[in-house]
């Protein structure tokens, strides 16, 4: 169950920061607010990744640690620009960043026995 869980939410945070997308603002307000709300969610992301990794069969666990690194890697990249408020920069490093968030969404991130209906 808590693998489950973690998937779920995994999969929750990587929606609403997909989301996000659209409302990068360039007022200083704005910024802040979607800072904190990224660390927030990139918090929850590490965590759950570490219990899914750890929870996953041999054979999966190399294919989740490099997207887990791959999606931690854009996501300290993204809050870069985030920090210095660039919109531009942002802009860009968002766009390679919701590649590899549509990437976990798509991923099946439930070890084969917790897949069942059962």
């Amino acid at each position: 169950m808590e693998f489950k869980g973690s998937a779920i939410r995994i999969r929750r945070c990587a929606c609403e920061l997909l989301s996000i997308g659209d409302d990068l603002m360039d007022d200083e307000e704005s910024w802040d607010l979607f800072s904190r709300d990224l660390h927030l969610k990139s918090t929850f992301l590490y965590c759950d990744f570490s219990k899914v990794i750890s929870g996953a069969p041999q054979d999966q666990k190399k294919s989740l640690t490099k997207l887990g690194n791959r999606l931690f890697s854009l996501i300290e990249e993204f809050d870069y620009t985030v920090k210095i408020q660039s919109i531009s920069q942002a802009r860009s490093r968002f766009s390679d960043l919701a590649l590899v968030l549509e990437e976990v969404v798509a991923t099946d991130l439930m070890p084969p026995l917790m897949n069942s209906d059962d």
